[in-house]
């Protein structure tokens, strides 16, 4: 540890009693003093990667102190000091630290990453940005709820250079969200210095871009930072908006210990040793009269035997022995979805998209909690009039309009399922989903599986071609979230699945993409229950009983096989409507390709790594005997999909689903 002859932070204790300046120097080494033994314990080997927080303690233990324990906080990996400062038990983040069982994440994830909702603190993931939209969805929890809390979410200087950055303030601003958003402004991003992140002399400038009040202060006077986050906290409580805090630090040791620091320029350390946090303030009550040598030898042996007993216990634990059930059961909350449709159930005629609006406003009733967010889904009513007429019934606060900020959003749906609340998220093209793509396969798809966070999040993907939108606006790219474990898939065909899956997918807690055909909005009607119902995620049905080919298809490919059907009805198709992706009704496909023994799978993707490739695999390998032709896949063209119309037609599989039908027939 530390010590220093002279003082070179000076600090103002107004308002601070010797019993709290005694118990914030106890908060403040403990963290110190864990990390010196991490270091001894990482040359043993007995951990395998350590990010250092030496030196920027005070920001950590400081703004902890500064909130009210039931407040959220999302701190990054070198913020140990909001750990311990919370009080989380140190047997348990040491086996985090080692990959044991009575760990956060089961052995899933190392260091910081992860969150313990007792403590209201959640970790980050390794992405850094992405968190902060989280600490938005908290924060707007707590207005609709009229909570009156802060929430504080924390950034480097280097992780502040990504969009997410940018995203999660602006809405802030635009929401008056009580968020504090702390840059810990220690001048390197792993080796690169701040005058290649950014041009601004400071980060408080970029406040009056977001017409937000930005304060900075020295993060190693622990102090100043703790009186500060108390005055911020205490005004954004009574009056909801964000506030930019930066906190002027530097990283003694490497990024993570591996990278070292040869590229810091000659001396630099030196200097900043004589500004460490935790040897100035103690110094500080040494000339207070605060806390003799006496008391500060009894309070590091205090904490060394806290250490100790967390590190005996957690060293002491056996191994995680792989359970491979486990794994997979830890994807997703528990939860069954039934269909409850009944067969007395009063029914009438409805488009596929008065079907969705009609699940949707159900919903908004069932579930007070339920927000929907998107571009232009208020008073618009959305690019495709779904949400027409809902502000008039729910309110404003409940049909949100965004900026133009998938990532944003999206991550605020996690933030709102932290806080116990769903959320909808509408991606005005599921083109668009590309903006959002790390959110749901880094954060939605993973947060249960790691730590036990559901994800109550819809994301409804308007999709596919057939209106001559061009590349941007007409891809089908459900198989970018295929492969993801984590996340369900639905894409209904029909009215009726479309309000009954819609409905189940927002009663589910976990992440439920939900895909909706352009092309179907208005051209398909069917008998749909006017009363609210469900049917059951992870079952496909059998729109046509055939005995000759097995159509295996989902979508607008449902429409095409049954035209083709009602054209060529010797062909005598058995047409098997997947409706869910993930979890993938195998059953009923095995059942079909064994009744016919010929198989078509169809859909609207490109070929090369579509979904139809997944299910000629599965079919292979378990039907193979049954086969009496080879499975054939057709699909678009592996292109992007072009704009004019008979170029589109030319890209997709109608025609060509035909000719392998005829040719199949003849096998």
């Amino acid at each position: 540890m530390e010590t220093l002859e002279k003082r070179t932070i000076t600090y103002d204790r107004s308002g601070f009693e010797d019993a709290e300046l005694k118990s914030i120097y106890k908060a403040l080494v403990k963290p110190r003093m864990i990390e010196e033994k991490m270091l001894i314990l990482l040359r043993q080997g007995k951990i395998s990667k350590w990010f250092s927080g030496w030196g920027q303690e005070a920001i950590s233990v400081g703004t902890t102190l500064g909130m009210d324990k039931n407040e959220f906080m999302f701190p990054m990996h070198r913020n140990l000091g909001v750990f311990t400062a919370r009080e989380i038990p140190l047997n348990r983040l040491f086996a985090q630290f080692q990959g044991k069982m009575s760990g956060f994440t089961k052995g899933r994830d190392r260091s910081f990453h992860f969150g313990s909702k007792e403590h209201k603190v959640v970790g980050m993931i390794s992405h850094l940005g992405p968190q902060l939209a989280l600490a938005d969805g908290v924060a707007l929890a707590s207005n609709l709820r009229n909570e009156n809390k802060a929430t504080i979410v924390y950034t480097g200087d280097g992780g502040a250079s990504e969009g997410d950055f940018h995203e999660a303030l602006n809405v802030a601003s635009v929401w008056g969200l009580p968020v504090i958003f702390v840059v810990e402004n220690n001048a390197w991003g792993l080796s690169t210095p701040s005058v290649e992140q950014f041009k601004c002399k400071q980060f408080i400038d970029k406040g009056i871009g977001y017409g937000m009040d930005a304060f900075q202060v020295d993060g190693n006077n622990i102090l100043e930072v703790v009186s500060t986050v108390r005055k911020i906290a205490a005004s954004i409580r009574k009056k909801p908006r964000p506030f930019l805090l930066e906190c002027m630090t530097f990283r003694m040791r490497g990024h993570e210990e591996s990278s070292g620091t040869k590229y810091y320029p000659e001396g630099i350390q030196d200097k900043w040793a004589k500004k460490c946090p935790v040897a100035n303030y103690e110094l500080f009550l040494r000339e207070e009269g605060i806390l003799s040598d006496s008391d500060i030898t009894a309070v590091r042996e205090e904490i060394k035997q806290e250490i100790q007993a967390g590190l005996d216990l957690a060293f002491a634990e056996d191994k995680i022995t792989p359970n491979t059930q486990a794994e997979y059961d830890d994807l997703f909350a528990p939860f069954e979805t039934k269909n409850t449709l009944s067969p007395n159930a009063v029914k009438s005629e409805k488009r596929f998209i008065d079907a969705i609006s009609d699940g949707l406003r159900q919903s908004l009733h069932k579930y007070p909690e339920l927000v929907i967010m998107g571009q232009d889904i208020a008073e618009y009513g959305g690019a495709f009039k779904i949400t027409e007429g809902f502000v008039e019934e729910f309110g404003r606060d409940r049909i949100r309009n965004t900026p133009i900020c998938e990532s944003a959003i999206v991550g605020a749906g996690l933030g709102m399922s932290i806080a116990g609340m769903k959320s909808i998220v509408e991606m005005q093209f599921a083109d668009f989903v590309t903006c959002g793509f790390n959110q749901i396969v880094n954060n939605l798809a993973k947060s249960h599986w790691r730590w036990g966070q559901n994800a109550d999040v819809v994301v409804r993907m308007p999709t596919g071609a057939g209106s001559a939108a061009g590349p941007f606006h007409s891809q089908s790219n459900e198989a970018w979230f295929f492969h993801t474990p984590g996340l369900k898939i639905v894409y209904p065909a029909f009215p009726e699945d479309a309000k009954g899956l819609l409905t189940a997918a927002i009663e589910d807690p976990n992440p439920v993409l939900y895909f909706e055909h352009k092309n179907l909005y208005r051209s398909i009607k069917g008998d749909v229950a006017d009363e609210y119902f469900t049917f059951e995620i992870g079952k496909a049905r059998t729109v046509r009983s055939g005995e000759n080919i097995s159509v295996i298809t989902y979508g607008m490919g449902v429409h095409w096989a049954l035209e083709v059907a009602e054209a060529h009805p010797e062909l005598d198709f058995d047409i098997i409507d997947l409706r869910s992706l993930a979890p993938l009704d195998t059953e009923a496909i095995y059942a079909s390709v064994c009744k016919t023994g010929k198989v078509i799978v169809l859909h609207e993707d490109c070929m090369t790594g579509g979904i139809g490739g997944e299910l000629v695999a599965l079919i292979n390998e378990n039907c193979f005997r049954n086969l009496d032709a080879p499975v054939k896949r057709i699909a678009s063209l592996d292109t992007p999909i072009p704009f004019a119309a008979d170029l589109e037609h030319n890209f997709l599989p109608k025609k060509r689903f035909l000719e392998a039908a005829l040719e199949l027939d003849k096998f």
